[in-house]
């Protein structure tokens, strides 16, 4: 029994039930709000060394007509079929394979790293919180007060009250993205004209998306409820800017281009089904990107001789180019012959400077050898990995095993921490970081570094408590 004020009498169950259900409501809807508009990175991020170095040719003038630091800004490729780009925290890029994919050449693409670039140069993601929190305003009110209507037993007028505030910030929050896309097609465009580039790839990719919004049915007459603005509005917008421009008809370097071309091709062999990339590639097509494609597929498919017939005929036209080098590499190591796969994978690391992906790559195939007469040079050549480029968590990996199989299990233990955190794992980072704090020297390098990753992972698995 509950004992109530005098004067007052207990809720009836319908009204009590009707509360609890508007505060669910209320949870429901404030979650919907603070994480369904945010950038989706549950994705794989795909890396490849030769895409990574396009990537970085074509953005590289871009970046600094943008007024930002090459070094400090990464283009990102998600395994997504889907035709999107977006910046998150840093200054980071991410662009979907869907995207890449989907762009008819290399300047396409340019365009959609300038609008991004905007939006890094504009300050937008961390200025994305303002938008959220003006929205999240209206909506925090409009639901409290929808909640204590229902629960006075007015459900209609309550639910009423909700939708109507749930539609004010909608409206707001869209109104304030809308205006930093227009911002950041503005800038896009400024950073391509400053750059030399020309503006054509981003009309063309606009009205791409222009069409895809007619097939879909889109009303093309109102942007209202929408993040971006329609691409026919953002044509408009720009065409008189970019015809404008000194660049407008400088065509893309054909040498650029034709890298791109690869790169292209490449990702399609990787991400497609076999059955699909043979069908655009047929044999016929004795292209690089042709050939390229079809490697993937047959390597996928488990045709590891058809795969190798592939790559030999990259390899005539090219026989020191280290890209092709690394695929010849990780097919015959991927088939169970690490031994055979050492030369191509030496040849690609040296010709490539050390690139950090083939290396990791190397290190790997010396490892599976099983034989510990190249355990040593697997050990510096992966050290040398982490140290140019230590968020490769495969690299770590290898690293640790190098450790282990020569019973240093403190830094062994230390390579699975930094793993995991870059995994985003924090509580077995931590527990891998603890681990081998306690087998390392005090005060030593290696030891204040999982000083670091205990600290920094123990206080992530905090948060999630």
């Amino acid at each position: 029994m509950v004992d109530h004020p005098q004067g007052t009498s207990p809720p009836s169950p319908r009204r009590g039930r009707a509360a609890v259900r508007a505060v669910q409501l209320l949870l429901m809807l404030l979650a919907t709000l603070m994480f369904g508009a945010r950038p989706a990175l549950a994705q794989s991020i795909l890396r490849d060394a030769e895409t990574e170095a396009v990537l970085s040719e074509m953005s590289r003038p871009l970046i600094q007509a943008a007024g930002l630091d090459p070094r400090n800004v990464r283009v990102i490729v998600l395994n997504d079929p889907s035709i999107n780009a977006f910046v998150a925290t840093g200054q980071n890029v991410y662009l979907h394979s869907g995207l890449i994919l989907s762009a008819a050449n290399a300047n396409e693409v340019q365009g959609v790293i300038a609008h991004e670039l905007g939006h890094i140069e504009g300050g937008h993601v961390v200025r994305y919180s303002e938008g959220m929190q003006g929205a999240m305003g209206v909506t925090i009110l409009s639901l409290i007060l929808g909640a204590a209507a229902m629960a006075a037993g007015a459900g209609e007028a309550g639910a009423g009250i909700m939708a109507a505030g749930q539609q004010a910030a909608m409206g707001k929050f869209l109104a304030f993205s809308r205006t930093q896309e227009t911002s950041a097609d503005l800038a896009g465009a400024r950073y391509l004209n400053a750059a030399g580039v020309s503006g054509r790839g981003s009309l063309a990719f606009f009205r791409r998306l222009q069409g895809q919004e007619l097939r879909l049915a889109i009303p093309q007459d109102d942007s209202y409820g929408r993040t971006h603005p329609l691409s026919g509005e953002r044509v408009t917008m720009l065409t008189e800017m970019y015809e404008a421009a000194p660049a407008w008809d400088r065509p893309t370097d054909p040498g650029l281009e034709a890298r791109f071309q690869r790169v292209k091709a490449k990702l399609g062999g990787f991400v497609s089904e076999p059955r699909d990339t043979l069908r655009d590639h047929p044999e016929t097509d004795l292209s690089v990107p042709g050939r390229y494609a079809r490697a993937y597929a047959w390597h996928k498919s488990a045709y590891p001789d058809r795969a190798m017939a592939e790559v030999n005929g990259l390899l005539a036209s090219a026989p020191h180019d280290p890209y092709f080098l690394e695929l010849k590499g990780q097919i015959l190591l991927e088939s169970g012959k690490p031994a055979e796969a050492l030369p191509a994978l030496r040849e690609a690391n040296e010709r490539s400077g050390n690139q950090p992906l083939i290396a990791a790559l190397y290190g790997h195939a010396m490892i599976a050898t099983e034989d510990p007469t190249h355990f040593a040079e697997a050990e510096r050549i992966l050290r040398a990995a982490v140290a140019r480029d230590n968020a490769n968590p495969f690299a770590w990996y290898q690293l640790g095993i190098i450790y282990d199989r020569q019973g240093d299990e403190a830094r062994a233990a230390l390579a699975t921490a930094e793993r995991y955190s870059l995994q985003s794992q924090p509580q077995l980072a931590y527990v891998s970081a603890s681990a081998a704090m306690r087998g390392l020297p005090e005060g030593s390098r290696d030891w204040l570094r999982a000083q670091d990753i205990a600290m920094t992972e123990g206080q992530a698995n905090e948060r999630r408590r």
